[in-house]
C-alpha cells in the first residue's frame, strides 16, 4: 500500500482490496473514532480497547506503509524519470488485474449495479483529467492537504499521490521524504491523521449501510482510473522517440501476474484461518 501511494494514480486502496485487508482496515479505523471503543479505554480495559480497535494489525500495517514510502520514494522518483515506460505500463496491468478480480468478487448483477458501476467510472474519468493548481507552501496547506489526501488513500481506485499533484504538493512531499524534512512530514502527517480517522468513520458507516452500492461505485473507480495510468497519456512518455511498446507489454504482463499471484496467496492464507 505504502509503495502504490508513492505513485500518482495507482491506489493503496486498491492493494487493500485486493488483498482481502481493505474492509479490516475501514473497520479498525472506524472503531478508533467510536465513543464505545474509547469507553473501555478508560475503563482501563487496555485489553479490550486494543482487540476492538484492531491494535495488532494496524501497527504492523502502518510499519509496512511506513517504511515503503520512506525507502521506496526515491526509488519511484527514479524508476519514474528513467524507465517511465515500464513503470506506468507495470502500474496499468496492476490496476487491469485488481478490476478483474473486484468484477469477480460482485454477485447478483443488475441493471442498477451497473449504473453504480457507471458512475464511478464517470467519476473517475472526471478526476484523471483534472488540471493541476498551484498552493501555497505553508503549514494551514501541508496539512489541509494531508487531510484530502489520505483519505482517497484509502479509496480503491482513487490515488492519493494523484490528488496532491492536483492540489501541486506532490513535488513538494516527495522531496521532503527524500531529505527527510521532518517540519513539512509531521504536519503533512498529522493532517494524514485527522483527515483518516474523520474520512474512515463516515466510510464505516457507509458501508455497513450500503455496502455493494459502495463497492460498484470504488470498482467503477478503479476502471476509471486507468486512463490515467495508460503509459502513452503521461507527458514524459509521449516526449520519448520510442513508444516501447513490447517493453510496455511485458511490464503489464507482470504486473498482472503479481497481482494475481497475490489474490492467489491472500485467498490460500484466508483457507488455512478458516479451517
Amino acid at each position: 500500500m505504502g509503495a502504490a501511494n508513492v505513485v500518482p494514480g495507482v491506489s493503496g486502496g486498491t492493494i487493500a482490496l485486493i488483498t482481502g485487508i481493505y474492509k479490516e482496515i475501514i473497520d479498525a479505523l472506524g472503531s478508533l473514532t467510536s465513543k464505545e471503543t474509547w469507553k473501555v479505554l478508560f475503563r482501563g480495559d487496555f485489553k479490550g480497547f486494543w482487540k476492538d480497535v484492531h491494535g495488532t494489525f494496524l501497527v504492523w500495517l502502518a510499519i509496512g506503509v511506513v517504511l515503503s514510502v520512506l525507502t521506496l520514494s526515491k526509488l519511484m522518483d527514479y524508476v519514474l524519470d528513467n524507465y517511465p515506460v515500464q513503470t506506468w505500463a507495470f502500474f496499468f496491468g496492476l490496476i487491469v488485474a485488481s478490476a478483474i478480480i473486484m468484477f469477480k468478487g460482485i454477485r447478483g448483477w443488475g441493471v442498477k449495479d451497473v449504473l453504480f458501476v457507471l458512475f464511478g467510472v464517470g467519476l473517475g474519468l472526471l478526476l484523471g483529467h483534472l488540471t493541476p493548481t498551484e498552493t501555497p507552501n505553508t503549514w494551514p496547506v501541508f496539512f489541509l492537504c494531508g487531510a484530502i489526501a489520505v483519505c482517497t488513500m484509502i479509496l480503491p481506485g482513487v490515488s492519493g499521490s494523484f490528488v496532491l499533484v492536483l492540489l501541486g504538493k506532490y513535488d513538494e512531499i516527495m522531496e521532503a521524504l527524500a531529505n527527510l524534512d521532518w517540519p513539512v512530514l509531521i504536519v503533512f502527517g498529522l493532517g494524514c491523521v485527522v483527515g483518516i480517522l474523520l474520512f474512515s468513520h463516515f466510510l464505516h458507516w457507509l458501508l455497513a449501510r450500503f455496502e455493494k452500492e459502495t463497492m460498484l461505485v470504488l470498482l467503477g473507480f478503479v476502471v476509471g482510473s486507468l486512463v490515467k495510468i495508460w503509459p502513452w497519456s503521461n507527458p514524459e512518455v509521449q516526449a520519448l522517440p520510442d513508444p516501447q511498446y513490447g517493453a510496455a507489454a511485458l511490464w503489464a504482463l507482470l504486473g498482472v501476474v503479481v497481482v494475481l499471484g497475490a489474490e492467489w496467496i491472500a485467498t490460500r492464507i484466508s483457507a488455512r484461518q478458516s479451517d
